[in-house]
């Protein structure tokens, strides 16, 4: 019997479909590009449904022959090429970063003006606006905020001291970072009093948790948008929740309007650079009240996630592995004797503490992937292999910087793997926590510096070791903004006989 033409009309339609779905994902075979095979309608990354990002570029990565330098993969429909070589990885991020100078971040400033922070520009604007701050994070202005910083640590030990008390207690180091770096930047950025370590519920706090913790759109859908920004653009998609782009467009005009009342009051803080650059909005050097918005989100993004994620962890493996937490205790209170007390000099003078805060960087990088646009058509070397303009290039940073090859026994917390020796004998880019070339995180000092105070004022004053509620091993979580552990991060703290008052 005949099928009804409507239904032979639907399985036509499917038919149709599903061939071109098929020839779609033969795009890489068909270049002779080693690929893995991908399933509709996600691609190779369906599994962030139910996992981390870096648990599931880690397993892509594995399953390919490494002696590829390269090889293909879908998002969606969509083809990108993930790289795994680092001399590929050196060239495309330094050598030809001409080619490659945008990350395809999804951005829509029409009704999100929080999405057009730096990390998020493309072209001609973001090397304009990437010049105009760099003047923020010069090792000059790095000096003249650590006062505020200073107090903050002072504060944080206090607040240490009171819930430790004499016979130590177990603490969720991951709240209490959370707490410092809130009132850091805040205090950096806004000249704001957050009093996290008093008031953990602040509206401050609670907006951060909001924008990290709780993002608006899963990871599939925020790589989604990434890959088809038009579609997001035309159904008005923003990039991030309503309640932060309201606090923090309101905050920045609040702060902005008090400082202009206070008739040029200085802090030396992002925002009075940024309300200098806003006073010649006329000029092409100058800053709207959105671009002021974005970018002081930007900072905040930048400031405060990262540095908590990195202190967070660092504490975590310094509990696990008592010899290190000896060495870097030793490092710190020598450095305090030798310099007088938590000052900037002893910050900097902190070489093992260095060492510490890179491993763990390599063990839990801020970003598990960077990705890279191309802008015109592409040769790669040595290779007959040519992308076209809007390629995505996905640089797996968890993966290659847990890989045997470069750190035997990778998951092993070994803070001298940073001795300059050890560094110089690897390839550049096996090491990609803070990026590389022209688009290296602007903040790296900014986020250095906090990690060093976090930590010195901790192994000054207390003894770090697992309780019985330490998550052993760690459960990444799996919607995140950035690389964090899903839940608490429970250590118990124990006063150390002597501590350090400064």
């Amino acid at each position: 019997m005949a099928l009804p033409v409507g239904l032979a009309l639907i399985c036509a339609v499917f038919g149709l479909i599903y061939a071109l779905v098929k020839y779609n994902y033969r795009y890489w075979t068909n270049r002779n590009v080693p690929t893995l095979e991908p399933s509709f309608p996600f691609g190779n990354f369906g599994d962030l449904r139910h996992k981390s990002p870096a648990e599931v570029s880690s397993e892509l990565y594995h399953r390919m022959d490494p002696r590829n330098r390269f090889y293909g993969l879908f998002v969606t429909l969509q083809p990108a090429l993930m790289l795994t070589d680092p001399e590929l990885i050196k060239t495309i991020l330094i050598r030809d970063f001409a080619t490659f100078p945008d990350h395809g971040i999804y951005l829509n400033e029409r009704v999100d003006p929080l999405s057009a922070h730096l990390f998020a520009m493309e072209g001609a604007r973001w090397k304009a606006t990437r010049s105009k701050l760099s003047p923020t994070f010069t090792a000059g202005r790095m000096r003249a905020i650590f006062p505020i910083l200073q107090q903050v640590a002072q504060n944080f030990k206090q607040f240490l001291r009171s819930q430790v008390g004499e016979q130590g207690a177990e603490l969720d180091v991951k709240d209490y970072s959370a707490r410092m770096m809130i009132d850091n930047i805040g205090s950096c950025a806004f000249g704001i009093e957050c009093n996290s370590f008093r008031d953990p519920d602040s509206a401050f706090r609670r907006t951060g948790q909001l924008a990290f913790e709780k993002p608006r759109h899963s990871q599939l859908v925020s790589m989604v948008l990434r890959l088809y920004p038009a579609v997001g653009h035309a159904l008005g998609m923003k990039a991030n929740r309503d309640e932060v782009i309201d606090f923090f467009s309101r905050l920045v005009e609040e702060t902005v309007a008090f400082r202009e009342r206070s008739n040029g009051t200085k802090r030396n803080d992002f925002m009075d650079l940024l309300m200098e650059l806003r006073a010649r909005e006329g000029d092409t050097d100058g800053l709207s009240m959105d671009d002021l918005k974005a970018q002081t989100f930007g900072f905040f993004v930048a400031g405060y996630d990262t540095s908590s994620s990195n202190v967070t962890f660092c504490l975590y493996e310094l509990a696990l592995n008592e010899e290190c937490q000896e060495r870097a205790r030793t490092c710190v209170l020598e450095a305090l004797q030798k310099h007088g007390g938590m000052t900037y000099e002893a910050i900097a003078d902190m070489d093992y503490l260095d060492r510490c805060i890179n491993e763990t960087l390599r063990k839990y990088p801020p970003l598990a992937m960077l990705q890279r646009t191309s802008c015109k058509p592409y040769r790669i070397p040595d290779s007959d292999v040519v992308l076209p303009a809007k390629m995505k290039i996905l640089i797996p940073i968890y993966a290659i910087q847990r890989d045997a090859r470069y750190y035997p026994d990778p998951d092993r917390f070994e803070a001298d793997r940073f001795t300059p020796e050890a560094v110089a004998e690897r390839p550049l880019c096996t090491f990609l926590s803070f990026g590389e070339g022209p688009r290296v995180c602007i903040g790296q000092r900014l986020g250095m510096m906090q990690a060093r105070v976090g930590l010195a004022t901790v192994l000054a004053n207390f003894r770090i070791r697992p309780g019985p509620n330490t998550p052993i091993p760690l459960v990444y979580a799996k919607d995140s903004v950035t690389f964090q552990n899903r839940g608490p991060v429970m250590l118990q703290f124990e006063p150390l006989d002597t501590m350090v008052d400064d």
